[in-house]
């Protein structure tokens, strides 16, 4: 191991690192936050300042300190994901010659329900926007994109022009990684509707590489996609304990495809996961009547006569 290197140096370098390989902002800052955290209950509670004295003795103090301010599992095993992270380009660097992160277990998390619109709200939501005009052919084509595909906020943000094929976008997703997501004849219909009031919009003012614009023709920011799904959601009359956001049409998508039989690989795919787990706690939010009615649709005996 090399010695006398300043946590807070090496912290820096890692940052560095990660940003020439286009991580998202997310990512960075999330890293960084964990990763600073730590660095200050090191040099608190054990005046260590160096990569010479850390131990996996100390990530386990630090957790069990989480553990104490009632912290939840979910959020203590993200804390040991970053810094696992962090130590693994250390170890690549050969700054170290193991991973201190790997030798503390993960914690037990408990079963997440994660509840969802319903068929008959995603219907009222696609009836709250019209196409009278170019704002309102578009927020009709957000709503129908983000139930249609699952992408993300961020990622419906930057789809440009050039991103839209005949029958797929290319998406951008997390460390800038690249997936199609399917265009269907339903998504390209209300795609089609949009991109007619959006080339009179431009018309008026200037062209614009992204797909979606503001009214002032540049391009939307994730804030305003969380307010139009709010929004269409509050004129839907959604369940109140129901979250109308982004990242609940994610979930809305994920869950109906799993219900309607593709395969979780396939879903996790779509959805551009980093592994088969994230997409797994879906499989655990569907109704048992839905597994019966899904189990009866691919039934040995019924498919192999």
């Amino acid at each position: 191991m090399s010695k006398g290197l300043l946590l807070e140096n090496l912290l820096n370098e890692y940052l560095l690192d990660i940003r020439l390989k286009n991580y998202s902002d997310r990512t960075l800052k999330s890293v960084k936050n964990n990763t600073s955290l730590f660095f200050s209950f090191l040099e608190t509670e054990f005046n260590i300042t160096t990569l010479e004295r850390l131990s996996h003795i100390h990530i386990k103090a630090y957790i069990k300190h989480k553990q104490c301010l009632g912290l939840k599992a979910t959020y203590i095993n993200s804390i040991l994901k970053n810094l696992s992270m962090f130590f693994s380009y250390l170890l690549e660097e050969e700054y170290i010659s193991t991973n201190y992160a790997k030798k503390v277990k993960l914690q037990k998390e408990e079963k997440v329900i994660i509840k969802t619109f319903n068929d008959k709200e995603v219907s009222a939501m696609l009836k709250v926007y019209n196409f009278s005009n170019h704002v309102n052919a578009r927020n009709a084509c957000i709503i129908a994109m983000l139930l249609d595909t699952g992408i993300r906020n961020s990622e419906l943000c930057h789809i440009k022009i050039c991103d839209i094929k005949e029958n797929a976008i290319l998406i951008f997703g997390k460390g800038k990684k690249e997936r199609l997501v399917p265009i269907t004849p339903f998504l390209a219909k209300i795609m089609l509707r949009h991109e007619q009031k959006r080339r009179l919009f431009v018309k008026e003012h200037y062209e614009h590489q992204y797909y979606f614009l503001s009214q002032k023709g540049k391009k939307l920011t994730p804030e305003t996609i969380e307010r139009i799904v709010k929004a269409c959601g509050k004129q839907a009359n959604i369940r109140k304990d129901i979250r109308c956001s982004p990242h609940t049409c994610r979930h809305y998508y994920a869950q109906a495809q799993l219900r309607n039989g593709l395969d979780v690989y396939s879903v996790s795919r779509l959805l551009g996961h980093e592994n088969i787990s994230i997409t797994k706690r879906y499989l655990q939010s569907i109704q048992d009547e839905d597994v019966l009615t899904m189990a009866v649709k691919t039934s040995p005996l019924m498919n192999g006569r």
